[in-house]
């Protein structure tokens, strides 16, 4: 056996302990399903904890929150227990810590696995060491991140403008509290937080600034990391020097103090990271969608660990590249954007795909975890390096397998719908393993098109650019399902839009959770076409939601999709600015997004109105063994 069969062996073994793990911390739903109290003790410490008393809908939401890492149930459960504002902050920061220390325990039980195993090899053991060290220290920040950042900056900022975003991004453009990006442009996220001087304006200071002891710790951490790495040898992919750089890259960015020198800092940090090409990926901070003004990036953490057994997946770039292609054609037909198509089309062609498990996560992880993740985010690098798609699909089908029914999902979509739903999660593996494919793996490449290096800044200026991207990235991969020629997925047509329908209607609950408004906005943009094409059909008057699935339905359902998504590439490709587009079909209400079209928001404000009444209640009328074979 050759030094690579025996560790990619044990990262088999590794890959089986990852979902064993994970069925036995969704047991906690299995108990709440059996009423089985006696094992739910840590659940009600948890709820007690929070102050909260304890019914099977509070435990419903804790669970969630510990188990799936969301905390959107829980803050409606802690409002119908009547916090406030701000003893639901107060809440949310006690949960943030409970989880983080059971799941850091759970890492370091991972980590005492691969050891006394003696799995992968000393080098691959160092690193999940120092991620996990590192992880515990980004944790501790990740906490005065989110109180300073989103809990009180942001708070002062919505404030003092009167709930005005426009006005917010206009003042942090005029008095450059921006990060500046490449070539001095303004940047489309930030590694840096505001601060008030002694005469009490804003000024933009670096995390090494605004977090100095945090930064120092994580650092620390990073070093001793690196340190140990340069006394080992990674004999099985020789990539020691990509880790050892990439690690040091990190360690530079995070000491950089001169704001308009940090996104190229972080640049350099993700060339580095591209140059990694082995099954462990260390994840680094890269997302922005928490801190909805400035985009200050989350303090993401993790290691993702690649299936041996799972193929690289060549079939979904070709099947979005000849969509890519007959859309350009139709809607630019002078040619006028071919270098926006062609920088779209050069980041395809590098994409570097992986499938596997997050193996270890923490900081803003333990807000919640991708299905899947593009990145990186900067272009200039992308156009350089191309990127990475992480694809978890394993770790979902066994997360929604685990999650209990709700008396919710029976009530809206109709037990009809619900069956073929389940049929397909439980009893056809392979088929749903197509449709997360299609749907999901497709959105992350979705988000690759129509975009240059400046696009983001650009169509940003009014803060309403992410809630029209994760659209386009869903219809991207919807548009070519629908416009592919060789049809040897049609099978999973029903599925698709079952999906879809599910996606639309759940991502309501999301109304009032800012940190994933641009899931929430997705959402609403899909009912539009849902009910254009009257798939969906609302009876306000019964309070009743019909779901056609019948031939013409679908078709006027994928025309819909197919010119609407023209609609949406002409407006990247000009670089309007996303609000003028948005808003269509959304408009902020006061504080929240709703739709334009009147039915849909008397459908929109109903569900969402039952999701605070009975969110959390379980579906006593279907049963999982109706499913399981």
């Amino acid at each position: 056996m050759t030094k690579k069969q025996k560790f990619e062996d044990d990262l088999e073994k590794l890959y089986n302990y990852l979902q064993n793990r994970k069925d036995t911390i969704n047991l906690y739903y299995q108990y709440l399903e059996n009423k089985e109290y006696s094992k739910l003790k840590l659940i009600d410490d948890f709820a007690k904890n929070l102050d909260l008393s304890i019914t099977d809908d509070v435990r419903m939401a804790v669970i969630t929150r510990l188990v799936n890492l969301r905390d959107d149930s829980l803050v409606q459960v802690l409002k119908k227990s009547d916090f406030n504002e701000e003893q639901i902050i107060q809440a949310q920061e006690k949960a943030y810590l409970f989880v983080s220390d059971f799941w850091i325990n759970i890492h370091k039980n991972t980590i005492d696995f691969i050891k006394s195993n003696n799995l992968l090899t000393p080098f691959y053991q160092a690193i999940f060491e120092g991620v996990y060290k590192t992880g515990i220290m980004m944790s501790k920040w990740q906490i005065s991140w989110t109180k300073l950042i989103i809990n009180t900056v942001n708070k002062e900022l919505l404030a003092e403008f009167n709930n005005d975003e426009e006005k917010i991004m206009q003042y942090l453009e005029k008095n450059n509290l921006l990060d500046k990006g490449h070539n001095g442009t303004i940047a489309d996220r930030c590694y840096s937080m505001l601060v008030k001087d002694e005469n009490g304006n804003y000024q933009s200071v670096a995390y090494s600034r605004a977090f100095k002891e945090e930064v120092y710790k994580v650092k620390d951490e990073l070093e001793i990391l690196v340190d140990n790495l340069l006394e080992l040898e990674d004999d099985v992919y020789d990539n020691k020097w990509e880790y050892v750089l990439y690690i040091q890259s990190i360690v530079k960015a995070l000491g950089e103090y001169k704001t308009n020198t940090l996104i190229q800092r972080w640049a350099e940090v993700d060339r580095a990271w591209m140059k990694i090409k082995t099954p462990i990926q260390i994840g680094h901070p890269l997302e922005y969608y928490e801190d909805h003004f400035r985009k200050a990036v989350a303090l993401e953490w993790d290691i993702r660990v690649s299936s041996p057994t799972l193929q690289n997946n060549n079939q979904r770039v070709k099947k979005i590249k000849s969509m890519f292609e007959k859309i350009y054609n139709n809607i630019d037909k002078e040619k006028n954007n071919q270098d926006i198509y062609n920088f779209s089309l050069n980041s395809l062609d590098k994409v570097q795909l992986y499938l596997g498990r997050p193996a270890l996560f923490f900081a803003a992880e333990f807000n919640g975890l991708f299905s899947a993740q593009v990145v990186p985010n900067d272009e200039i690098v992308s156009l350089e390096e191309g990127k990475k798609i992480f694809a978890f699909s394993d770790e979902i089908l066994q997360s929604q397998r685990a999650k209990p029914f709700l008396k919710l999902s029976r009530k809206i979509l109709g037990q009809e719908i619900l069956t073929l739903d389940r049929k397909v999660l439980f009893q056809n593996p392979k088929k749903w393993h197509q449709v997360y494919d299609i749907t999901t793996i497709g959105h992350e490449f979705g988000h690759i098109l129509w975009c240059d290096e400046n696009t983001e800044t650009i169509m940003n200026k009014t803060g309403n650019f992410k809630n029209i991207e994760e659209f386009k990235a869903t219809t991207g991969g919807l548009v070519s399902f629908f416009l592919d020629d060789s049809n040897n997925e049609q099978n999973c047509l029903e599925q698709v839009l079952i999906d879809t329908i599910k996606r639309a209607v759940g991502l309501i609950a999301w109304m009032e959770v800012d940190e994933v408004q641009p899931y929430y906005c997705e959402g609403l943009i899909h009912l539009q076409g849902l009910f254009d094409s009257s798939v969906l059909v609302w009876d306000d008057d019964n309070k009743k939601l019909s779901i056609n699935l019948d031939k013409t339905s679908i078709e006027n359902l994928k025309q819909w999709y197919i010119n609407t998504y023209k609609s949406l590439a002409r407006h990247y490709l000009d670089q309007k600015d996303a609000t003028i587009w948005l808003n269509q079909y959304a408009k902020k209400n006061d504080k929240y997004f709703l739709p334009v079209d009147l039915d849909i928001k008397k459908f929109v404000e109903y569900y969402f109105g039952e999701y605070k009444a009975i969110g959390q209640e379980l579906d006593d009328m279907d049963s999982k063994d109706n499913y399981l074979q």
